[in-house]
């Protein structure tokens, strides 16, 4: 099929030939092969390859080596027969000359994982590493066959350069991205073999989890999937209390000051956790011999009755996160039953007190804070991020803004749920500054190609706003019914942005391309002027240009002589087809003052967006 016919296609498909994506040649192939679809469903061959994973792990605080072996049975379901596997080791980020986007201390700098042995079919395989990738040839791997691999490694966890894992304190560590494991194998790039260098997030395939972790006698472990083995490392009072909490809308001390200064939370000898989770991208875990366990539960799904258990493990010493347990009890509630209105898909959520503000499946690695506002935005914000990218495999190191932008409209969205004094604009203020400038570039633009600013602007507020005003556009059950769609279709898949933009598009009924086109495409910047104040029989108009070319809300507050306000809007429909448009508002008073602007609405130029009665 000629490409021009193929787009052609695509539009037909979206109903409207003139608000035409620009899809890349490689995205095109996918609809030509059958892969994915113009209406953003999985194409009728789409597939993924998946892998179950039994780990076992040894982790002492003290030397803050990691010793595991692990086997995978690793599924070929690709058309692709593949002569070569591609491992990931993220933790090689701090392997003395990596490539890395930050700075680490010196004493962080280590000899990176050491492959200890690794075989393919019970046979010894040679690799090679470079960096966080390692290749190895194999004998053919035929579509729908399994390879069985096994691997023992070891590596040394870092200390002072906390990069979303490494030791929080003296007893206490965040554990993630420590296994080796086989890289995503997708449809549209085939390997995933970009390197992790700090900036751009991770992709990975989902799997089947089975996780011992042994650590010393009173170290608890907190993890991704359901804990198998409570009754054998947790005492019995702490148990009882553990298994309290996952029936009870209270908030349940598991373990206190009290327990931890007894020395009676487990038994006193190295312990083993186990942990199963299945249809997840990836497992971490975090221990300490000293943290406080707050827990509660609360049912998430109304029509099945399934309850969310929430778990909170801190150090006391941490004012704020004695309150994280209401903040992350009501942000599951919100996201079940407000927004997205989603039952949250997962059987426990553990918010650890740690060094960094970074999710993973199941878990949040969190940092105090100082104030209330910052506590609940960094809570509600990392949680969210359950459903993008977890529950939806997006691809994070290529496009940032598909699981950040989310997020980032669920914390404005969420936060006043939780705190109605709670104004959250996170980003808005730095989209306004930049927006225009060298640094502001399409959103479509690969996460990968981005600099430091161009990756903040891409990733978080610009995107946000976009699901923001579409979905103030549309009204929250056309724009829910859009989100459902995307959700339904691409579950446990790995979407791509124009399966995104096409189900929304198809979800909703309504052809949306010339918004996604504006704001993710084509250069421009947020920018609306106030050009003129017209009055007649009693009703004032103003007239607003879009200065900048980006479509955004139009809100004008008008005060009037008395000091009484009145507020007019309108969604960004009224740029579709035009750069000028106008609100009208009652006059019946004096008009004093008419400013635009509003919380979520970023501006270049806020100077022309004020008229004062002369």
């Amino acid at each position: 099929m000629k490409i021009v016919t193929l787009v052609i296609i695509i539009s037909l498909a979206c109903g409207n030939l003139h608000a035409q994506l620009p899809v890349p040649l490689n995205i095109q192939k996918t609809y030509t092969q059958g892969t994915r679809s113009a209406s953003g469903q999985p194409g009728t061959k789409y597939w993924q390859n998946r892998a179950d994973y039994r780990i076992d792990v040894q982790f002492n605080p003290a030397t803050r080596i990691i010793t595991g072996k692990e086997e995978i049975a690793y599924v070929n379901n690709s058309p692709d027969t593949l002569q070569r596997l591609l491992f990931k080791l993220y933790p090689n980020y701090y392997q003395q000359g990596s490539a890395r986007d930050s700075r680490i201390l010196p004493a962080d700098a280590t000899e990176g994982v050491e492959i200890k042995q690794l075989k393919v079919n019970g046979e010894d395989k040679k690799f090679r590493i470079d960096g966080t990738n390692m290749s190895l040839g194999i004998n053919r791997c035929k579509p729908k066959d399994t390879l069985h691999v096994a691997v023992q490694f070891s590596y040394t966890l870092n200390k002072h350069s906390h990069m979303r894992t490494g030791e929080v304190d003296s007893g206490s560590c965040f554990v993630a991205y420590f296994f080796p494991r086989i890289a995503v194998y997708d449809d549209i790039d085939g390997w995933n073999k970009i390197a992790y260098t700090g900036t751009e997030e991770f992709y990975n395939d989902f799997c089947h989890f089975n996780a011992s972790v042994t650590v010393p006698a009173q170290y608890v472990v907190w993890a991704t999937g359901n804990l198998q083995n409570s009754a054998e490392v947790l005492s019995p009072v702490i148990k009882q209390r553990l298994d309290k909490a996952e029936i009870s809308n209270d908030i349940i001390t598991v373990i206190d000051s009290a327990d931890i200064k007894a020395g009676s939370i487990t038994p006193a000898h190295e312990n083993t956790w186990k942990f199963e989770a299945d249809d997840v991208t990836d497992f971490v875990f975090a221990t300490s011999n000293h943290y406080m366990w707050h827990s509660t539960s609360l049912v998430v799904d109304a029509a099945t009755q399934r309850r969310t258990r929430v778990d909170v493990a801190f150090n006391p010493i941490h004012a704020d996160f004695f309150e994280v347990i209401d903040y992350a009890r009501q942000t599951v509630d919100a996201m079940s039953y407000r927004f997205p209105k989603w039952p949250f898909p997962y059987p426990h959520e553990t918010i650890f007190d740690g060094l960094d503000q970074m999710e993973y499946p199941m878990m949040v690695n969190d940092n105090p804070v100082k104030d209330k506002a910052s506590c609940i935005e960094l809570t509600d914000h990392e949680i969210f991020h359950t459903m993008f990218p977890f529950y939806m495999g997006i691809n994070e190191t290529k496009y940032g803004w598909m699981d950040e932008g989310w997020a980032t409209i669920g914390e404005w969205l969420i936060s006043p749920m939780i705190d109605t004094a709670n104004k959250d604009d996170y980003g808005i203020g730095a989209y306004s500054s930049l927006g225009g400038t060298e640094s502001d570039v399409p959103i479509a633009q690969l996460s990968t190609q981005n600099d430091e600013t161009s990756y903040f602007l891409n990733a978080y507020a610009k995107p946000a706003m976009a699901y923001l005003y579409v979905k103030e556009m549309l009204g929250d059950s056309l724009f829910l019914k859009g989100l459902h769609y995307y959700i339904q279709q691409w579950h446990g898949k790995h979407p791509m942005p124009f399966d995104f933009f096409n189900c929304m598009n198809t979800g909703s009924g309504k052809d949306l391309n010339w918004f996604w086109k504006r704001w993710f495409f084509d250069n421009g910047y947020a920018d609306i002027t106030l050009q003129k104040l017209t009055q007649k029989n009693k009703q004032a108009t103003i007239t607003v240009k879009n200065t900048g070319g980006k479509p955004v809300p139009v809100v004008a507050t008008v005060t009037y002589a008395d000091g009484s306000t009145w507020v007019v809007r309108k969604t960004i429909a009224c740029w579709e087809k035009d750069s000028v448009t106008t609100l009208s508002f009652p006059a019946v008073k004096k008009v004093a003052k008419v400013v635009l602007g509003d919380l979520h609405v970023s501006d270049y130029n806020k100077a022309d967006n004020e008229w004062v009665q002369p």
